[in-house]
Parts: structure tokens; sequence; C-alpha cells
């Protein structure tokens, strides 16, 4: 057995390493010999290169800073102290138990305390968490902590609503279900009144 060939997941040190790219379409051959077909095929030769390239796309997110994003700030607000909300953020994600995609909604909001960001950073920020393998309970709070510790805002509001091809293709085979998650800091969670506008303006 040539133990040089399998990739060293885990260093000493806790760090992830990243295994070589030849070592990433081996795992798709193997992967695919094991479903039970023949990597070898016309059909299935150049099937590792494509998949390891849109691991690539699907999972870029490991390879960005959302604190990068959100680092430009403008603090002249002229006063400006309600809510700013994107709606309709395409949300395409993968859930960390089954590798399968989840695709939907992201819908966030924020009330500037000192100062803005731009918006399409906001948007930036849903799809940098976004491309990475996590739960969506854990993607929504990610993107609100993002902007909690960057932005330093009065509060911060986050719905996503999505739906789960782990559950629509497999297991339960329940198509058309859609999983909802939120949360709410600051006056979004202290004033119910501001947290039902907002519920209001994105389900719009």
């Amino acid at each position: 057995m040539d133990l040089q060939a399998k990739p060293v997941l885990v260093s000493n040190d806790g760090d992830i390493k990243r295994p070589s790219r030849e070592q990433a379409m081996e795992a798709v051959r193997t992967l695919i010999a094991w479903a039970g077909d023949n990597p070898e095929r016309e059909g299935l030769i150049d099937t590792p290169k494509r998949v390891v390239d849109a691991y690539g796309d699907w999972f870029q997110g490991y390879d960005a800073d959302a604190a990068k994003e959100l680092s430009r700030t403008f603090e002249d607000v002229q006063g400006y102290d309600d809510m700013v909300l994107l709606r309709d953020i395409e949300v395409e994600s993968h859930c960390e138990h089954h590798m399968a995609p989840f695709l939907g909604k992201a819908y966030v909001a924020y009330v500037p305390a000192e100062k803005v960001v731009g918006i399409s950073k906001l948007a930036r920020v849903v799809e940098i968490f976004s491309k990475r393998l996590q739960t969506q309970e854990t993607l929504t709070q990610l993107i609100a902590q993002a902007i909690e510790d960057n932005l330093l805002p009065a509060g911060t509001a986050v719905l996503i609503d999505a739906e789960h091809q782990c559950m629509t293709t497999r297991g339960v085979h329940h198509r058309h279900v859609s999983t909802i998650t939120t949360r709410f800091t600051g006056v979004f969670k202290s004033d119910p009144a501001l947290q039902d506008r907002f519920l209001k303006l994105a389900r719009g």
C-alpha cells in the first residue's frame, strides 16, 4: 500500500492540510467505482476533473474573508437611523451532513449606529458563508455575527428560506418543503414592532 498517496488532512498542530488536486480527483474516481460504475469509461473519464472544478466554485467561501468585505465603511450617514434591508439574496449552499445542496433566499437587515457599508458587501457576506459546508442554522448565525462584529450596528436581522436537497432527493423524499431560520440581535430582538416590520418587508 502506498501510504504517500494518502492525503494527511489534519496536521499535528490541528491545521487542515488540503490534499492535492490529483488526490481530490482520485477520491472522485473511488466514489464512482463505489457507486458501481467504471471511472475509466468514456463518459466518466473527465468527470473527476469536472467535479473538482465544481467543488472549487461551490466551496470558494473558505478562501474568502467576510471581515475584509465589511472593512470599508462610511461614517457620514446624515442622521439615518432606520433599517437597511436587502431582500432575495440568492443562497446556494451545501449541508455538512450529506454535502447535498440547499437553495433559497436570504433577507438581511441592520440598523446603522455610526457607519454603513456598501449594500453589495452584504450580499457578498451571504455568498462567502454560503459557499462552505454548514447547516442552515449555522449559516444564519454566521451572517448575523459578521455584520455585528464589523459594523457594530444597533441591531441585525437575518432570515433564510431554503429547500434542502438532502430531504427532497433522498430520505423522506418530501418536495417543496422549505426551511426558515432567523437571527435577531440588538433592536431587532428588543423591539417586536421593528422585528415585525422586518418580517413583513422581507416576505413582502
